[in-house]
């Protein structure tokens, strides 16, 4: 192992990689436990922003199947390095309108649904008449700042409505983040709530993207079906590019 990373000087390191994954994993199935839950019933989505390709790959050779990134270029540059891999792309950051179309070549999931344009950007169009059909998540903003983002959770059900009129989107659920101020148990019961109404409109809308490195076993008790767990798994992240 030494000499081969002494004669391919340039590849990153990535050390305690396997560990930390096999960690956060017995975590997960602890949560699972607890919560009287299968693990199966369980993604976990690496998130890997401002890590490179390498870790990535590195990832997958682990068993990894679904990679999260939270900025266009990034996920983009990224997934077409990677696109041997046949790994699940989620986009969870928030995403222009006009990236939105670009996003939909690589990305095989959108978990940041905020907002009416963003939505009817992933529509047809003249020049793309019958669009690659994508999975989606509505973000709820659980916070009272109108600046996180997220769709306020009185306006969700109008939202999911407008998603499933698009025909390219196959809402899944809904995802959130929970404020930095509140129990994450609290917030993830009141997202559990939000998922519940979105499941009177589109009963096959069953999924719920909630938990953190820090949280995850609170959403797994509130029911939470996808896990976006970044730095418990890849170590530090690298400053910005």
């Amino acid at each position: 192992m030494t000499a081969g990373h002494q004669s391919e000087p340039s590849l990153p390191s990535h050390t305690g990689l396997e560990a930390r994954l096999a960690s956060v994993r017995g975590s997960i199935a602890e949560a699972a436990r607890t919560a009287g839950r299968s693990v199966d019933e369980l993604t976990l989505v690496v998130v890997t922003k401002y890590h490179p390709a390498s870790l990535v790959r590195e990832l997958a050779a682990l068993g990894v199947t679904d990679v999260g990134e939270n900025r266009h270029q990034e996920a983009q540059a990224k997934a077409a390095e990677l696109a041997d891999l046949g790994l699940t792309w989620h986009f969870i950051g928030q995403l222009q309108s006009k990236k939105a179309r670009q996003a939909r070549r690589y990305a095989d999931v959108v978990q940041s649904l905020d907002r009416a344009s963003v939505v009817d950007a992933f529509a047809p169009t003249d020049a793309e008449p019958d669009p690659r059909v994508l999975d989606g998540f509505v973000q709820v903003n659980l916070t009272d700042d109108p600046g996180r983002g997220g769709v306020a959770p009185e306006d969700v059900d109008a939202l999911a409505e407008r998603v499933l009129a698009t025909g390219t989107l196959r809402l899944r659920g809904v995802m959130a983040v929970a404020p930095l101020d509140e129990e994450p148990r609290a917030a993830f019961a009141r997202l559990r709530a939000v998922s519940e109404r979105v499941r009177a409109i589109e009963p096959t809308a069953t999924d719920i993207s909630a938990g953190m490195s820090g949280d995850h076993a609170e959403a797994i008790a509130e029911g939470a079906t996808h896990l976006r767990i970044g730095t418990a798994i890849t170590g530090k992240r690298p400053d910005a590019p």
